[in-house]
């Protein structure tokens, strides 16, 4: 307890006990002690007045406490809230965890089944493999083996190509009664000389060199060419045929060379005996003595024809010819200047593309009668009747500038 508050206490106790006699004989200590009364109350209300202060301060600090306090309580709910949160993340996490480990480990299951069944399969593919390497080495043998003994067949067969030939070129002589040459009175030395229709006619025969094949065709050129050693000789066939094996054929893209002064023909040795009977036949139609009368007028007829034919075509072409020039004489002479550079001009922007004439390919007459039905049926449906017969008198009955 505080000394002021004591000393006030004590003088109030004091003048509760003072009788009178004390108040009058003892009134001077009393008012001295009413002044340390005084004064230690003046104190004791000074520090009542501070601990108001400390007091309304306390209370302050305790409201701004209360408010952190409630502040702090909000938080730690949102904290357990999202503490809730996170435990519940966590559970499911967790439980994922578990999850994936059970996957993890199934999938370790199947991984090592499908190792082991991968290294089954591996084994036994492994096994297929060389079986089938085996076999491919068989079959690859085996072809290799089978490609030697045709490549020997074939060279048995090329080195007896010449010897082969000239003996069914003999055979074939003496079954129909033909003349072999066995030396031709000639510069040269052929593998085979017949004498058909009082000419000598060449077989030569020509077979590769190796294994390859594919400079057999140029090997032919070129025997091809140098058979013009023959070819100028007079009595000989300007026909040369050089006998290659059956077996060659397909390598050859060109039977037929046509030289300048003679041809050569690439045939096989299968076909020797119909081709030799085929110039067999032509010396059966070299004397015309032999024809009947029939046969003969046919022929002069036809033949006749043909001159008839011919030499009215050069008549007409010369005819009409004459007749164009004329044309492209007068129109330019005629025209006026702006109309024919007109006409100049469409001509340069014409051209004519007849039908180009194709080597080694006769012109069939079944397209030359279809081509002209054509023309006529175009002609007929527009309206212009072409009388032929009329036509044909017509133009037979014209001087064409005789």
């Amino acid at each position: 307890m505080s000394t002021h508050i004591l000393t006030v206490k004590a003088f109030l106790d004091k003048v509760k006990s003072l009788g009178f006699w004390g108040r009058i004989f003892q009134w001077s200590e009393v008012k001295r002690e009413l002044v340390d009364a005084a004064a230690s109350l003046a104190s004791l209300q000074n520090e009542v007045s501070s601990s108001q202060q400390e007091l309304n301060a306390s209370q302050l600090q305790l409201s701004v406490l209360q408010e952190a306090k409630r502040n702090m309580e909000t938080q730690l709910q949102s904290i357990n809230k999202e503490l809730g949160i996170y435990k519940e993340r966590a559970q499911n996490c967790e439980r994922e965890m578990l999850q994936v480990k059970e996957e993890n480990i199934q999938l370790k299951k199947e991984d090592e089944f499908r190792a082991q069944k991968y290294s089954e399969e591996i084994v036994s593919l492994q096994g297929i493999k060389n079986s089938l390497q085996e076999e491919r080495a068989k079959e690859v043998q085996l072809r290799h083996e089978e490609e030697l003994n045709r490549l020997k067949a074939l060279k048995e067969t090329w080195s007896f190509h010449q010897t082969d030939v000239q003996g069914r070129m003999k055979q074939i002589c003496q079954k129909h009664t033909l003349h072999y040459i066995d030396k031709p009175p000639f510069k040269g030395d052929p593998d085979n000389t017949l004498f058909i229709c009082d000419e000598y006619v060449v077989f030569d025969a020509k077979s590769p060199a190796g294994d390859d094949l594919k400079n057999f065709p140029l090997y032919l050129k070129s025997q091809a060419e140098g058979a013009k050693k023959y070819a100028k000789i007079d009595g000989v066939k300007k026909d040369i045929f050089l006998v290659v094996p059956t077996n060659t054929l397909h390598c050859i893209k060109e039977f037929v060379y046509n030289l300048a002064d003679y041809d050569v023909y690439i045939v096989s040795a299968d076909s020797l005996e119909p081709l030799i009977l085929s110039l067999c036949k032509i010396e059966d139609y070299e004397f015309a003595e032999q024809l009947s009368p029939e046969d003969r007028e046919n022929i002069c007829r036809i033949i006749g024809k043909f001159a008839h034919l011919s030499k009215r075509r050069i008549q007409i072409d010369a005819f009409f010819a004459r007749q164009f020039i004329e044309l492209a004489y007068k129109s330019e002479n005629s025209l006026p200047a702006d109309i024919h550079e007109k006409v100049l001009e469409f001509e340069r922007s014409e051209k004519l593309n007849p039908p180009q004439e194709k080597r080694a390919k006769a012109i069939s007459i079944k397209e030359l009668e279809t081509e002209n039905l054509k023309i006529e049926t175009e002609v007929a449906a527009k309206g212009v009747t072409l009388p032929n017969e009329l036509i044909a008198d017509v133009l037979n009955d014209l001087s064409l500038y005789k």
